[in-house]
């Protein structure tokens, strides 16, 4: 059976955006980039909200054709073109990318029938008003969270208003030249 798992950028204090929405605080550079491609490696469907997916439908196939891309945006922007992508908004009546579904209605039962598909993870990247759905479904096994050394103050947050109490078991963790310490968490049981 595959997993939910959630991989998002938050702040030292945990939020996942700063409270205009940006994620200019994030210190992407090559380390993350080759973090990414080590995550996007174990991806059998990424699974958006409707925010991030807009932004990643209007920004990604542009680079198919862009020859100023890097040849890792360009890979990325063509697997990302062939993958099995995965939209959960209960606004949207329709999404257009290629290989796209949305899932509007019965989310846990959707989300249940994908897991149960052979192949790689489902990982749900940023979307934190989906992860925070997805969350309160008791949907997410996994937790691949990037904390990078910074504090917001103020922002949007998967994790607050959860309710209850999440207990988690660490599996595994690193620390970048940068500051950022990947850490990957499952639900303790």
């Amino acid at each position: 059976m595959r997993k939910l798992v959630l991989f998002m950028h938050v702040s030292l204090d945990g939020y996942a955006s700063d409270s205009n929405g940006g994620l200019d605080w994030i210190p992407y550079n090559e380390e993350l980039e080759k973090y990414a491609e080590e995550v996007v490696a174990e991806v059998g469907a990424p699974v958006y909200g409707r925010t991030t997916y807009r932004m990643m439908e209007s920004y990604w196939p542009t680079l198919l054709d862009d020859p100023n891309a890097s040849k890792h945006e360009l890979e990325h922007a063509k697997w990302l073109q062939a993958v099995k992508k995965v939209v959960i908004s209960g606004t949207m009546d329709k999404v257009e990318w290629n290989n796209t579904m949305l899932i509007k209605d019965n989310i846990a039962d959707e989300i249940r029938a994908l897991k149960e598909q052979p192949g790689k993870n489902l990982v749900i990247f940023g979307s934190p008003g989906a992860a925070k759905t997805l969350l309160e479904l008791g949907l997410i096994d996994e937790f691949l969270l990037t904390i990078c050394p910074v504090v917001l103050g103020d922002g949007t947050s998967v994790f607050d208003g959860a309710g209850e109490k999440i207990r988690l078991k660490l599996l595994s963790s690193r620390t970048f030249k940068s500051g950022i310490i990947a850490a990957r968490y499952e639900l303790e049981k």
